[in-house]
Parts: C-alpha cells; sequence; structure tokens
C-alpha cells in the first residue's frame, strides 16, 4: 500500500506469505435483489489454481453472502489438498466474528462454526483486505450474483478474468475509493 497525503494506492497483497493465497468476496445486486459469493485461489506469483462463484437462492443477507464465500473457498482449498493458505476478505467485521468467541446465538452460528472446524483441520490464517486488493474475488462474487447456480468450479479462469488476475500478479496499483 503506498499512501500520499490524499490518496491510497492499493494493490493484490502476495507479499505477506510464501504459498496458496484464496481471495473472498460477496456481492449483491438491487435489481432483481440477488446475492452471491465468489473466489479465487492462487499462488503467490499470482499464478491462478481455481475459482468458484454461486447465487444464494432465496436470500439478499450480505453477511450470508460473505461467509459463504469464505467457507466454499476453505471446501474447494480442502478438496484440492491444499492443506495450508491464507484467506483474505475485504470485511473485517466477517473476520472478526470467524476469529472471535463462538456465538450461540448469531443467525449464521452454524455457519460460522463449520468455517472455524475447517480452519482447525488445516493450517489456515484469515486476513483483512482492502477492497481494491481483492479485485479478482469482486469479478467472481459479481459473476455468483449475476448466474443461477448455487456453485460453479471455473477450473480455468472465467472470460473477461484475465486482466485483472494479470493485473495482481503485476503488482498494479488501484486508487482507494
Amino acid at each position: 500500500m503506498i499512501t500520499t497525503s490524499e490518496e491510497i494506492h492499493v494493490k493484490w497483497n502476495n507479499n505477506n506469505f510464501l504459498g496458496v493465497i484464496l481471495n473472498v468476496d460477496r456481492s449483491y445486486l438491487r435489481s432483481p435483489v440477488r446475492a452471491g459469493y465468489g473466489g479465487v485461489i492462487r499462488n503467490d506469483s499470482g499464478f491462478y489454481l481455481s475459482g468458484f462463484s454461486g447465487f444464494i437462492q432465496g436470500s439478499s443477507d450480505i453477511l450470508l453472502a460473505e461467509l459463504f464465500a469464505i467457507y466454499k473457498g476453505l471446501t474447494l482449498a480442502k478438496n484440492m489438498a491444499i492443506d495450508e493458505l491464507v484467506c483474505y476478505s475485504d470485511s473485517l467485521h466477517y473476520i472478526n466474528l470467524i476469529k472471535g468467541l463462538s456465538i450461540k446465538y448469531h443467525v449464521h452460528a452454524v455457519l460460522i462454526q463449520d468455517i472455524k472446524e475447517l480452519m482447525s483441520q488445516s493450517n489456515i490464517t484469515l486476513c483483512h483486505t482492502l477492497r481494491e486488493g481483492s479485485n479478482c474475488a469482486n469479478f467472481l462474487a459479481k459473476l455468483g450474483a449475476s448466474s443461477d447456480p448455487n456453485l460453479i468450479i471455473h477450473a480455468s479462469p472465467p472470460e473477461g478474468f484475465l486482466d485483472i488476475l494479470r493485473s495482481d500478479a503485476t503488482g498494479t496499483f488501484f486508487l482507494r475509493e
């Protein structure tokens, strides 16, 4: 991250970890009202390993969408036999919900506990990133919100995704809005 007196420039965060990186995000469309999620798994050089996106049928709950993105991303990583990774989300609130003490009566307590269980089975670190540092996940989350399947695994990058992936891999900075 580079800062000036008025501007903040952000890039994809791959410098803090050597290994596999999972970026996740959620998306909300207003018309029609739809919530979706998505994420990308890649190595620290930005090489694409896999991606996913999905639509949450009958829900516009943005919290559920972010938690689903984390859960589905960790599940995909487990299915790929990845047992060490860093997961980046642009929502500090959701990260704190997962890292904090168990909340029995939270509306998403079961999903939060499922995420904690997945994390306990592997060496997973959950970290915060700024929204502009997660453009690839944002793309896939929007794709999920605008499509009908509840989960799509993208074994190769979907159409329109390569330029964003390339920007991240080359360390392109984006202006923080």
